[in-house]
């Protein structure tokens, strides 16, 4: 590969990924038409290697394709939201599952490590929202969990699940209450992980989920 493929690759991810992010975050809001000159303005990247982020998007199903017209924002629903979530609790359970069995000193470590992290950040930021280092944390401590399972593509799709999860909460707007002890239900978690107690420890995961879940869903059937 040359220097200018090189160079010419390294754009076009780094567009994608900045593209992946705004919409996870919801910056770029579901069903909207993509102009390329306006994402080229704000990006500050060439047509070539926009046009190949967001084809690569395509498959991460974020973005769809207009026939000939170009590009746009995936649409969101709770049908869809609910094949999302019973995929997601699926796949993470095997992949829990698979990482109690074949835990080690150094799998335990990153556990408690990330844990550790997610303890010391507050869940809100001073303003009121979701704060953004604990969410970044959140997602670390539970991709951890699954850190051990012994599969690289397990782990990129459950990667991939959990990010589109985030976004429908983000477009959503939906936020765990304050009531809700989400710090404990991550101790307890982690302590049936810790003992080894595999059929608790997916079912303290799974209902982790669906209790964040349940929310997002009755939102989107009456919106």
């Amino acid at each position: 590969m040359t220097a200018v493929e090189t160079s010419t690759s390294s754009l076009t991810t780094q567009t994608f990924r900045r593209i992946y992010s705004m919409i996870i975050e919801g910056d770029l809001k579901p069903g909207e038409k993509l102009k390329i000159e306006s994402l080229r303005t704000v990006l500050g990247v060439g047509a070539s290697p926009l046009r190949e982020a967001l084809s690569l998007l395509t498959s991460e199903q974020l973005i769809e394709r207009i026939d000939q017209r170009g590009f746009r924002v995936s649409h969101i629903n709770s049908e869809a939201f609910d094949e999302l979530l019973r995929t997601r609790c699926w796949l993470e359970e095997i992949a829990l599952r698979q990482s109690m069995q074949a835990k080690d000193r150094d799998w335990e470590e990153r556990v408690l490590l990330a844990h550790h992290r997610l303890r010391r950040k507050s869940r809100t930021s001073k303003k009121g929202g979701l704060n953004a280092d604990w969410e970044d944390r959140h997602k670390a401590f539970h991709m951890s969990l699954l850190s051990a399972c012994g599969s690289s593509i397990l782990l990129k799709v459950c990667d991939q699940l959990y990010d589109q999860n985030i976004r429908y909460r983000n477009v959503s707007g939906i936020y765990v209450s304050a009531e809700r002890k989400v710090g404990d239900e991550h101790k307890e978690l982690l302590d049936h992980i810790l003992s080894g107690n595999e059929e608790q420890a997916v079912a303290d995961l799974l209902s982790h989920y669906r209790k964040t879940g349940k929310l997002l869903s009755d939102f989107l059937k009456h919106n």
